[in-house]
C-alpha cells in the first residue's frame, strides 16, 4: 500500500515562493506518473501539474512560468516549485500517485498566501 506525504506549505506573502515535497514509501515509486492538485476553499480540486515517469511535465495554464514539478526517483519524492505565489494560489494541496482503483492521495498540506 503506498502511502505518499507532503510537507513544505505555509504562509507566504504574495510574490513569494514555496517547494513542496512529496514523499512516497512504495517501490514503483519510478514507474508511475505522479501529480500535484490543490483545492481552493468553495471549489473543486483542480489539477496542476503533472510528471511522467520519463520526467515529461504538464502544468495547468494558471501556473505556467510559475511552478515547476520535478521528481527524485532515488528518493522516491516529488517536488513542487512554487514562484510569484499570489492570492489565488492559497489551497490545499495535494499529490496524487496515478494507480489502479483511481491510485493514491496525500493527506493535503496548506499553503496560504496574505500579507
Amino acid at each position: 500500500q503506498e502511502q505518499l506525504v507532503e510537507s513544505g506549505g505555509g504562509l507566504v506573502q504574495p510574490g513569494g515562493s514555496l517547494r513542496l515535497s512529496c514523499a512516497a514509501s512504495g517501490s514503483i515509486f519510478a514507474l508511475l506518473p505522479m501529480a500535484w492538485y490543490r483545492q481552493a476553499p468553495g471549489k473543486e480540486r483542480e489539477l496542476i501539474a503533472q510528471i511522467l515517469s520519463t520526467g515529461r511535465t504538464n502544468y495547468a495554464d494558471s501556473v505556467q512560468g510559475r511552478f515547476t514539478i520535478s521528481r527524485d526517483n532515488a528518493k522516491h519524492t516529488v517536488y513542487l516549485q512554487m514562484n510569484t505565489l499570489n492570492f489565488e494560489a492559497t489551497a490545499v494541496y495535494y499529490c496524487h500517485m496515478y494507480g489502479p482503483a483511481g491510485g493514491h492521495w496525500g493527506q493535503g498540506t496548506q499553503v496560504t498566501v496574505s500579507s
